[in-house]
């Protein structure tokens, strides 16, 4: 009997014991931080990783994440510095810096979401107040994000956090604004376009003429130089004939009664009205292109022959 009883109070002494240790051990894990409290007052922070100790029941460990934490923040309506109004919708990265402080500031993280998202809006209206619409759309963008985030970071620091990064999502206008806005655009855009067509319109037209008057003036000088030339030509034709008619006039008149021939005795259905005793065909009658005259002498010779038009 008195064995059971010291094997009880071994074993319950054991169990004391062994709860007593576990009750003294936690554990960090890598994405987590710890905070020990003993009595509702912090001692300290760990951050290493891995297995740590604790006074049982008078210390307890609270966990506050270290990765990056998203701040989600709903979409509100901006006045720009050009006085136009903007949907922007925006969110924010951070991550706990001073657990201890994050800890006696919010508490939790849904605590710390509540308390900077009344920052996140009001650095945004601030920046973004200060901004016009194409600096916030288009040109500025970076900027401006930047701005905010050192504005919310600096604030964000009285409750431990560091804010990472703050994004734009959509900086858009409202919709009853957004038509017409589409509208002016559309306007703007048909008119540069009417005025680059009435441009390119005008420009053909000059390209046009000036190359009209430049072919004109091409014709124009290869006309003149061809009637010169052709002038020329037709001179030392002439020359040419008159130099073979003064050597020889009988040949030359025979040598263009044979022209004529040829150029009016051509195949087909070639009719003339000639008598044949006339000039025409005096080498047909007489050898040496000699006409009798009425007596029966021969006549003087005549100017060669000009070729007959043909009747068809």
């Amino acid at each position: 009997m008195r064995l059971g009883f010291s094997g009880g109070v071994a074993i319950v002494v054991a169990l004391v014991v062994l709860i007593t240790g576990y009750s003294s051990l936690f554990t960090v894990y890598q994405t987590r931080q710890a905070l020990v409290v003993r009595l509702g007052n912090p001692l300290r922070v760990e951050t290493q990783p891995g297995l740590h100790f604790k006074v049982p029941l008078l210390d307890s460990v609270i966990y506050v994440d270290k990765r990056i934490l998203d701040l989600e923040n709903s979409a509100q309506e901006i006045l720009a510095s050009d006085s136009k109004p903007l949907i922007v919708d925006a969110f924010a990265r951070y991550r706990v810096r001073d657990a201890l402080k994050f800890y006696q500031t919010v508490g939790t993280t849904e605590g710390a979401n509540a308390r900077l998202s009344p920052l996140l809006s009001s650095a945004v209206r601030r920046v973004l107040g200060d901004a016009t619409l194409i600096q916030v759309v288009r040109d500025q963008r970076e900027a401006l994000m930047a701005r905010v985030r050192q504005q919310m970071d600096a604030e964000a620091q009285n409750f431990g956090v560091e804010i990472v990064d703050v994004r734009i999502r959509r900086a858009d206008l409202p919709p009853q604004n957004s038509e017409a806005v589409y509208k002016r655009m559309q306007t703007d855009r048909e008119r540069e376009a009417q005025e680059f067509r009435s441009e390119g319109t005008q420009k053909a037209q000059e390209i046009r003429a000036k190359a009209d008057r430049e072919a004109t003036v091409i014709v124009a000088e290869a006309t003149s130089k061809g009637e010169q030339t052709r002038g020329e030509g037709d001179a030392e034709r002439n020359r040419i004939f008159a130099e073979a008619y003064g050597k020889d006039p009988d040949f030359f008149a025979f040598y263009r009664s044979m022209q004529a021939y040829e150029t009016g005795l051509q195949q087909g259905d070639t009719r003339l009205v000639i008598r044949p005793d006339s000039e025409f065909f005096r080498y047909f009658s007489n050898p040496n292109g000699k006409v009798n005259g009425p007596s029966g002498a021969p006549a003087a010779s005549p100017a060669p022959p000009a070729a007959p038009t043909a009747a068809r």
